[in-house]
Parts: C-alpha cells; structure tokens; sequence
C-alpha cells in the first residue's frame, strides 16, 4: 500500500469512527480529536499485530480472525481514548461496519 493510501485510510478510519456512535448501539460518540486519537491507536496496534503475526490476522486478511481481532482491538481502544466507550456488541458491529466501509472506499493508488 502507498503512502496515500494509507492517509486515505486514515482518514476514512477517524471519519467512520465518528459516525458509528450514531448508528452503532453500544459505541460512544467521538469527537473529532477523540475519533483521530482512536484511528490512531487502532492503526498502530494492527500494525504490530500485522507485523507479529501476518496479514491473516489483519482486518485486510478479509477473513473471520481478521474480523474478530478488529472487534477487539476496536473494544481494547476504549482504555487508551478518552471519552471512548464501546460494548462487546458495539465493538462488533463497528468492525463489521468499518470492513464494509473498507471495502467501498478504494485506496489503492494506480
């Protein structure tokens, strides 16, 4: 992945976590330095999961270990953030949502 489409990443990571306390039962509203504090965590802690244990442990794997080491990495944020509260639930369909957004949003530089 390039540079840009990390930051197209990124950015669309801060932009969903802002909206999911809207839509997601159990996920806490975000402010925008909250939701920017949360998309960086989020981004550094995959990064060392993806480095220790492969891309079938990221959300990028596609598969369901993916999904569920999403949901808890989403869950686990909520002790470094501020202001983040999330449910077992919540954490769920926020990675459900945040897979699907993922897929939507092209970030692939050509």
């Amino acid at each position: 992945m390039s540079w840009v489409g990390a930051v197209v990443r990124f950015v669309m990571a801060t932009i969903v976590l802002m909206l999911l306390g809207y839509v997601v039962p159990g996920f806490s509203h975000l402010g925008f330095w909250s939701a920017l504090l949360a998309a960086l965590v989020i981004a550094l802690v995959g990064y060392i999961l993806e480095a220790m244990f492969g891309k079938a442990i990221s959300p990028y794997g596609r598969g369901l270990v993916g999904f569920l080491v999403s949901a808890g990495v989403i869950y686990m944020v909520q002790l470094v953030v501020p202001g983040m509260h999330v449910t077992i639930l919540g954490a769920l369909l926020a990675a459900f949502i945040i897979g699907l957004v993922d897929l939507i949003v092209p970030t692939a530089v050509r």
